[in-house]
């Protein structure tokens, strides 16, 4: 009879397992597996629990230990799993994470209330009592351990207020047996089932971090498309990308090689290409170098501001803007040697426009395709510098000079008529820092028609210098050899 029963109970169990796994497969190939299986698996261990539970009161039932509401308790130890799993598939995605709290509550209080319909006999107590406390741990949090005990208490009173209060420390050992191998059984199919979940989180991160890496790899493309700083500020999420603009003070800068006009007519379009991103690359390194937000390249021209998305304040970022400046028309030195080896022999100069005020920064365009850039008659200003300089030169306004005129020599250039602007605007030239043009100056350069000098002597290392000087001391007695022989 008693055996009769177990089966029974089992063939229900096994039919009812089918059919939601079947359901659950279904519902898995159109979401996430982890929101599916994650239920599915508690229903395994739950049932197996539960189960057990059920089989050890039919022992009890058979050896007349217990009696009273002995089909209701079954009848909720088999349909319980049930109805927990159809109510965690049910539960919308964003409140899954207390599915396994809350249910894991429920079972605190119904072991504490099978407890007391087992009239508190030690070895099933403690027995089940452990079980959902190791269950309740997996959790990491002492807390839903100490809300699963006080549960736990509270299904113990209210079973005594159901079944009434009896108390029977020792059981035949067929029931006590019959528990340890329910709860041995519960715990292989838990540990059983934890192993499977784990490989499917391992996968999954395997795969999130192949995603990631594609997502990585695709944003560092994106990224050459636009300034350095402007990509860091948007996926660091300091920035939306929406359109939107506002008003900052900043530091406009504009560059272009006077006669690159004149060169593109002279030499063959893969040469230029070459020489142009050769250009733009050293140039570009020198402003990221400085902190310059580079805005655009159009053609042989450069366009950097400063003072956004990050900045110093107007007179450290003016500086920063000059430095930047002097230093690519010194550079401009070490590429025009370059060049000249490759055959080019037009002397290429840049030519540079710097100043200072408030502009528009942001995003323009459409929701679709935007532009982050900079607008207003201060960077017309720069731009008209540029235009105004000549080669070789760094003209700044009278707000940048203002600025940097305690660091940089600069020399005042008169005043200059600015389309778009009613009055002439005085103009200064920037030199160089004043500590670079003092009495012992470190820098020497001198350019004629097949020769080239180009010297910074703080740059050189001290086991080169004799090297230097005896390269130069041949290069002056033999030029002094040809000038006898011809006179």
């Amino acid at each position: 009879m008693l055996a009769e029963c177990a089966h029974k109970v089992l063939n229900v169990w096994l039919v009812t397992a089918a059919l939601l796994q079947e359901l659950s497969i279904r519902s898995m190939n159109n979401t996430s597996t982890t929101h599916n299986t994650g239920p599915l698996y508690e229903f395994y261990s739950r049932s197996v629990a539960y189960i057990s539970g059920a089989i050890t009161l039919m022992v009890g039932n058979h050896l007349q230990v217990w009696s009273g509401y002995y089909n209701e308790v079954i009848l909720i130890a088999i349909v319980y799993p049930i109805l927990a799993f159809i109510i965690g598939k049910q539960i919308p995605e964003r409140y899954q994470h207390l599915r396994l709290p809350g249910f894991m509550a429920i079972d605190s209080f119904l072991v504490g209330c099978l407890i007391a319909f087992m009239h508190f006999a030690w070895i099933p107590s403690i027995l089940y009592a452990v079980l959902v406390n190791t269950s309740v741990l997996v959790l990491g949090s002492f807390v839903a351990w100490g809300i699963c005990v006080a549960l736990i208490i509270s299904g113990m009173y209210a079973g005594t207020l159901l079944f009434n209060f009896q108390y029977v420390p020792e059981l035949p050992t067929l029931i006590n047996l019959t528990a340890a191998l329910g709860i041995a059984t519960h715990l292989a199919v838990t540990a059983y089932f934890s192993g499977k979940q784990n490989k499917q989180l391992a996968r999954l991160h395997i795969e999130l971090q192949q995603q990631q890496n594609e997502q990585k790899n695709l944003s560092h493309k994106v990224a050459k498309y636009i300034s350095p700083q402007i990509w860091e500020s948007i996926f660091s999420g300091s920035k939306e990308v929406k359109l939107e603009t506002q008003r900052k003070k900043l530091v406009v800068f504009f560059s272009d090689i006077k006669g690159f006009t004149q060169l593109s007519e002279q030499i063959e379009s893969e040469a230029l290409t070459e020489l142009l991103n050769n250009y733009l690359t050293e140039m570009t390194n020198i402003a990221l170098k400085y902190g310059g937000t580079i805005d655009k390249y159009i053609g042989d021209s450069i366009m950097v501001f400063f003072g956004d998305p990050k900045t110093q304040g107007a007179k450290k970022d003016t500086l920063a803007c000059v430095a930047m400046a002097i230093e690519m028309k010194k550079h401009m030195k070490v590429l025009r040697q370059k060049w000249r080896s490759q055959g080019v022999q037009t002397p290429l100069e840049i030519r540079m426009g710097i100043n200072t005020g408030y502009c528009t920064v942001g995003n323009f365009g459409t929701e679709a395709r935007m532009d982050y850039t900079i607008i207003g008659k201060e960077v017309n200003m720069a731009s008209r510098l540029e235009s105004a300089a000549e080669a070789g030169e760094i003209l700044l306004s009278h707000e940048s000079y203002a600025l940097v005129q305690d660091k940089i020599i600069c020399r005042e250039k008169g005043q200059i008529s600015v389309k778009g602007f009613s009055r002439p605007v005085p103009v200064f030239q920037a030199v160089d820092f004043r500590h670079n043009l003092a009495a012992k100056s470190t820098f020497l350069e001198h350019e004629l028609p097949g020769f080239s000098m180009y010297m910074d002597t703080n740059r050189i290392n001290n086991y080169d210098r004799e090297k230097i000087a005896t390269a130069l001391e041949h290069a002056a007695t033999k030029l002094k050899k040809q000038k006898n022989m011809q006179g």
